[in-house]
């Protein structure tokens, strides 16, 4: 049954978040930067570890989100190595150290998060998978409160896919009741993790069809359609990088392009149809009040009164050393990186959103800064 949403609810600053496994703390630091300046979050929506930010952006008051993004991610991050100055003296041999800390994440599993299945229980009954999440489940229900989650002011959206149909869902607050399984549907990335079971059916990770959530977010602002909305859209792959130099380069640069096109593509795509939809409406505009009251005409300009939208790309680059386990290298020194990285780039994406112009009814803007 759809859950009406609350009256007073007017979405206006969106927060969305890209799946990207352990690159998941530079979201944190974005975040950050947001609560620094008092920015205020009216809907979040993720997919995979991007969903996990956002529960514990939702379920929890602001001036505790910070403290429950960095508890969660002090958790499920692996402290061999807490120093950025130790990583530093690394120098060339940090590659090295973090495709270890992958592997041995990869082997004994992550706390909070995951742990691996003995051999034989990864057959031959659902749900099948190398690893079991139930240590996320304890995770979410330990830093997230899902009553605020459900019944606060922010609008909360997550991506998963149906292992039967191939169909992609978003689970919302303001259509059903969230828990802990919704989260942990969009994250689970098979054949790592699990499916997760809602009512009489089995998903998986959003990021398999899509990695942003951002065509959700979008097809759902003409619920106020005059008010300005600021979507800040934190991508932790960057479609631009080097030529590949050896098999393990090209296995990362694969990786970035697979999941970073797919946002670009929907970024682009959502704002070929805002100009589209403006260009019908300028059209309409010639046309007598009788001619616009024709059914044919009203069907044509249905769903096109497109909010002002500015769209901020906070983009996550390439260190020279990572390599294809970035996304599962749990070290809390890369956390931290990450974890600043993000930080850096949301106050430099803000101070430019500052210099601009208001924009213009029906304008579609795009903006990407990063640190100097």
């Amino acid at each position: 049954m759809e859950r009406s949403k609350p009256a007073h609810h007017t979405p206006r600053t969106a927060f969305v978040l890209q799946g990207g496994g352990a690159l998941g703390a530079y979201q944190a630091g974005a975040y950050e930067a947001l609560a620094e300046r008092d920015r205020a979050i009216d809907w979040v929506a993720g997919i995979s570890i991007g969903a996990i930010n956002a529960a514990l952006i939702a379920g929890n008051r602001p001036e505790r989100r910070v403290e429950c993004l960095m508890a969660f991610w002090n958790e499920v991050s692996l402290a061999l190595l807490p120093s950025s100055a130790v990583g530093e003296a690394l120098g060339p041999m940090r590659g090295w150290w973090d495709t270890g800390m992958a592997m041995l994440g990869a082997w004994h599993g992550v706390p909070g998060f995951f742990a691996p299945r003995a051999p034989l229980a990864w057959w031959p009954q659902p749900p099948v998978s190398v690893y079991d999440t139930t240590p996320l489940h304890r995770t979410l229900l330990e830093l997230v409160d899902f009553d605020l989650l459900n019944d606060g002011p922010v609008r909360f959206s997550v991506g998963a896919v149906d292992v039967q149909s191939g169909e992609f869902v978003y689970f919302d607050n303001r259509r059903e009741r969230i828990t802990a399984d919704h989260v942990m549907a969009s994250g689970a990335l098979p054949p790592g993790f699990p499916a997760i079971r809602i009512g009489e059916r089995w998903y998986w990770d959003g990021g398999v069809v899509s990695n942003t959530p951002l065509a959700h977010v979008m097809a759902h602002l003409q619920e106020s359609p005059t008010a300005p909305v600021t979507i800040f859209q934190v991508d932790l792959f960057g479609a631009r990088g080097p030529l590949p130099q050896t098999l393990a380069d090209v296995e990362e640069r694969a990786k970035d392009i697979q999941y970073s096109s797919r946002t670009r593509r929907v970024s682009e795509q959502v704002r070929q149809r805002h100009q589209l939809h403006q260009r019908l409406r300028r059209l309409a505009a010639h046309l007598t009040p009788t001619q616009r009251e024709l059914p044919a005409v009203k069907e044509l300009l249905a769903g096109t009164d497109d909010p002002p939208v500015t769209l901020v790309h906070v983009v996550h680059r390439r260190k020279s050393y990572e390599t294809q386990t970035k996304d599962y290298e749990f070290s809390r020194l890369s956390m931290t990186e990450h974890w600043g990285a993000g930080l850096a780039d949301m106050n430099a994406a803000l101070e430019l959103l500052q210099r601009q112009p208001p924009v213009g009814a029906g304008e579609f803007r795009v903006l990407e800064a990063k640190a100097r």
